[in-house]
């Protein structure tokens, strides 16, 4: 809804937000442990993007093997802070849908986390997912070490050969946006902003409207061992 431009909104002219953070539940819906921080040390944190946060986040939670801490959809990458859903897809934040991740990576690794990212939705659509087009639903990857870049950034050029090979994808080339977290955490700001707390797990939910977009291009990402990061 809203927004279908294909250019980011500038600093400049991003609106204004407010001060004020989002208040959701203090709960996870569906795994019961906390949405907010600060986390326990063991666990890390990653950011994706890949269309409407609905259906994303619940792919993410419901990943197996028991890794998947704590799931919040939200608004990533832009300069508004503290977004409404509306500010969001208006196209006047800067952000696009995303998804925070509190994940172990003793039960679940970062590399599986983006197998499924990837073959999840079409990165290669731009300002837009399916039939969600604007620069809210475009795709991302926020990461918060150099590990994190190195394999965010090796998988994505390893996808991008694989749906070559295959023929599929939209456009020629993978669009995501790969940035680190740090870019945007300056003067107070921060990379994630959480989204209302109705939109938080929406798809669990009595009454939610069944609803993805997402192009899954029913190619697979190469064995981890093809691509790893030097």
């Amino acid at each position: 809804m809203g927004n279908v431009s294909s250019e980011i909104v500038s600093r400049s002219e991003a609106a204004k937000g407010r001060p004020t953070p989002m208040k959701v539940s203090d709960k996870h819906y569906v795994l019961g442990n906390p949405m907010e921080g600060p986390w326990p040390s063991h666990l890390e944190k990653i950011i994706f993007a890949n269309g409407c946060f609905w259906g994303s986040e619940k792919g993410a939670w419901r990943l197996p093997g028991g890794g998947i801490y704590s799931t919040a959809v939200g608004y990533a990458g832009g300069y508004t802070p503290n977004p409404t859903y509306e500010e969001a897809c208006s196209g006047r934040t800067g952000h696009t849908e995303a998804v925070q991740v509190i994940y172990d990576p003793a039960k679940i690794s970062l590399t599986d986390i983006l197998r499924w990212f990837w073959e999840s939705h079409d990165p290669t659509q731009g300002m837009g997912q399916g039939n969600d087009r604007g620069t809210q639903y475009r795709s991302g990857l926020y990461y918060f070490d150099d590990d994190q870049r190195k394999l965010c950034e090796a998988s994505k050029k390893s996808y991008e050969k694989a749906l070559k090979k295959a023929g599929k994808g939209m456009g020629d080339k993978i669009t995501t946006e790969i940035v680190a977290a740090s870019e945007f955490e300056k003067e107070g700001a921060k990379v994630f902003y959480y989204a209302e707390d109705y939109h938080q797990q929406y798809l669990a939910k009595p009454k939610a409207r069944p609803y993805c977009s997402a192009q899954p291009q029913s190619v697979s990402l190469p064995p981890y061992e093809e691509w790893t990061p030097k």
